[in-house]
């Protein structure tokens, strides 16, 4: 590969590793063409983009953009699941289909934002339940309490209103 030809793939993999949330690694020896075709399909159905990368080169860009410890994990043939929107779908997915397929396929591990995951890690990563689910359960803890607040700011309220019907009843009673 020419010089100007390597600093290109070094920028264009610089770009894609400092944009993504997490990067995970994965060694893909003796997967079929077929099979790595059917696993990219999956992945790319959830947002996250896999490639076979030149553990050099990558591990050249990972470090510009400050994400030293990949290379660590660029050894052998290597490819990277990057996804930029959702933290665990790269590993729910890569989890899901080892576990499925018993392909060859092997997690060696990754990296989250700026933290370093081992394959236990990953693995981990994907057993989380989804984001909207995290989202919805912090709001419903939120809520809680503001509503509880609000029934017993009502119950104030419908006591004093019932007090008062009752000495209107009682007034108008006495005058009849």
């Amino acid at each position: 590969m020419k010089k100007e030809k390597k600093q290109e793939a070094v920028q264009q993999a610089e770009k894609v590793i400092a944009e993504a949330k997490v990067a995970v690694v994965t060694d893909y020896r003796g997967m079929t063409v077929a099979e790595m075709n059917k696993l990219r399909r999956k992945l790319k159905e959830s947002g996250v983009e896999y490639r076979v990368v030149k553990n050099n080169l990558a591990a050249i860009a990972a470090k510009n953009v400050g994400r030293e410890g990949l290379k660590d994990l660029l050894v052998g043939p290597s490819a990277v699941a990057f996804c930029s929107t959702d933290e665990v779908a790269p590993a729910k997915v890569l989890t899901e289909y080892i576990r499925t397929t018993k392909p060859s396929l092997s997690i060696r591990g990754g990296i989250l934002q700026t933290r370093m995951l081992s394959a236990e890690d990953v693995t981990a990563l994907a057993s989380m339940p989804p984001r909207e689910f995290m989202v919805a359960r912090v709001v419903g803890q939120m809520k809680s309490p503001l509503y509880m607040l609000v029934t017993v700011l009502n119950g104030n309220l419908a006591g004093l209103t019932r007090v008062l019907q009752a000495r209107k009843e009682q007034l108008e009673g006495g005058s009849n």
